[in-house]
């Protein structure tokens, strides 16, 4: 019986460790455990190829980009070692999420960090992830096996130091499939040959694989690394060498999916949210093709002064009507009475009224309903439709930023206005990453006048902004915005055409595709 070389020490408390692989760029491929994982994580450490929107699962987390992106790191492989550890102990123990492109295991030196997790003794999980070894080819119609022409695959790195003895002991292996070797392709597929592999042999090369920047060059073995440069294939790519690669003409089949190759195809779209939200309006974007890169601009947080709130909330007498402006005032609405032991029986004698059809729903789902909502959506015209009558007192429950121009709608009108501070509206923290990103942005889509305040902001106002709606529009100007493109109505689709209207550069919103 033999023991250990040295004893592993006692866990931390509480700290633990998941190692997800993120897949190879769908967010759609991450798996059902690697989502869980990301919602449950106190710190979240991605790199390159980790797909951001997937940072929508844990709005909660810290977040850190640990970089990683071909030959140059942005971080040393141990300093994401030690940092992993150092988060995982810090304040007591965390749960810390290392999401990695692709697999863990699959040339993403996941084994490095599962083992520094042992000599620490954190705990730890593994959530295997769909790798691009496989992924991408399937996105290109390229399956890695075929019964009829190919029964083994094998999957390599780009390094060439190895050269052909390394590639002679692979010449029984039907299919290859090489990673990170897009900069060494010559070099590698001459040793490939030199190794015994016919010229002829058909080969692939898929760049983004899996997502909407998907491009693909195709020849033989002895042609392959001119096909990629006279295409401009970067990395990330994958090269498929072998038989199978045939198939691509038969089985091709991503690039004919409706959306995909769309109206915004190979365009970036930012699309600001707040920092615990997620964007249905991503998905129309998608459909139409886009790159969709979802921005926190913004966090709600609680009102600086409850107990004033709460006076408030508690005695409505002399109320007439209360103003709901956005889905956020519901939410914290119903947040605050219950927190008083109240609950929508405490509204029945008083009316209320939605800046618009969202904002109506969300109170529906709270099982009220508006008395009224404006013709067209905005705080401008609530406050020149509302049915009150001079001298009736009106409730805005709203953030500490809120405009005023439904308080001058109506005053004007000899209606008495009051403003409680129901939470509020912070800018939310962007790392350098995050905002490069950002920047690299075709345009950006704006659901409010403080999203427009805060964009500026942050990071300037040299962009190409879709706004939803009028007032929107007239805040992102005020901020700086020169090129603007206003929605033809507050829906999801009218914000995609804006967008789609702004690449074109064009000011009316384009018909919406039939897809």
């Amino acid at each position: 019986m033999t023991a250990d070389a040295s004893p592993t020490p006692a866990p931390t408390s509480r700290a633990f460790v998941s190692l997800i692989g993120a897949g190879p760029g769908d967010p759609g491929l991450l798996t059902l455990r690697g989502a869980e994982a990301l919602r449950q994580a106190d710190v979240v450490l991605f790199d390159y190829l980790a797909n951001p929107e997937l940072l929508r699962h844990c709005p909660q987390a810290e977040t850190i980009y640990v970089g990683k992106k071909g030959f140059s790191e942005y971080i040393s492989q141990e300093q994401i070692n030690a940092l992993l550890v150092d988060k995982a102990r810090e304040g007591g123990g965390k749960r810390v999420a290392r999401l990695k492109g692709g697999d863990v295991f699959v040339f993403g030196r996941g084994g490095e960090e599962a083992e520094a997790c042992v000599q620490a003794g954190i705990p730890f999980e593994v959530v295997p992830g769909v790798t691009s070894a496989i992924a991408a080819p399937a996105y290109a119609g390229i399956p890695v096996t075929h019964r009829e022409a190919a029964r083994s695959f094998a999957v390599l790195t780009g390094n060439t130091k190895e050269g052909g003895a390394h590639y002679e002991r692979l010449s029984g292996v039907d299919t290859l499939v090489l990673l990170m070797g897009v900069r060494n392709l010559d070099q590698i597929a001459a040793d490939l040959i030199a190794a015994g592999r016919d010229p002829q042999t058909p080969a692939a090369t898929v760049q983004w694989g899996t997502t909407a920047r998907q491009r693909v060059a195709t020849g033989t073995l002895a042609t392959i690394a001119q096909a990629v440069r006279e295409a401009g294939l970067e990395a990330p790519a994958v090269t498929v060498v072998g038989e199978v690669a045939r198939l691509r003409d038969t089985l091709r089949w991503f690039d004919k999916v409706p959306g995909v190759g769309g109206p915004l195809a190979g365009r970036t779209v930012a699309v600001t949210r707040t920092r615990g939200g997620a964007s249905a309006l991503s998905d129309v974007l998608r459909a139409r093709g886009a790159d969709v890169l979802e921005v926190p601009l913004i966090r709600f947080a609680d009102t600086g002064d409850e107990a004033a709130l709460h006076a408030r909330l508690r005695d409505l007498t002399g109320v007439t009507w209360l103003l709901l402006t956005s889905n956020q005032a519901v939410t914290a609405l119903f947040t605050h009475l219950r927190r008083l032991g109240l609950d929508a029986r405490h509204l029945g004698g008083v009316r209320l009224a939605a800046v618009g059809p969202s904002t109506a729903r969300s109170l529906e789902e709270g099982g009220l309903r508006a008395d009224f909502v404006p013709s067209t959506p905005g705080a401008r015209h609530l406050g020149a439709e509302l049915p009150a009558q001079a001298g009736d007192l009106v409730l805005h429950l709203t953030s500490q930023v809120a405009e005023d121009d439904l308080q001058r709608g109506l005053e004007a009108r000899g209606v008495r206005y009051e403003r409680a501070e129901l939470y509020r509206t912070e800018p939310a923290q962007m790392t350098q990453h995050a905002l490069a990103r950002l920047r690299q942005a075709d345009v950006v889509t704006l659901a409010s006048g403080s999203a427009a305040r805060h964009l500026a902001a942050l990071a300037g106002t040299d962009f190409a902004v879709a706004a939803m709606g009028p007032q929107t529009a007239d805040a992102a100007r005020a901020a700086g915005f020169a090129r603007v493109t206003v929605a033809q109505e507050a829906a999801l689709e009218a914000l995609a055409d804006a967008a789609q209207a702004a690449l074109a550069g064009t000011q009316e919103a384009a018909t919406p595709p039939s897809i």
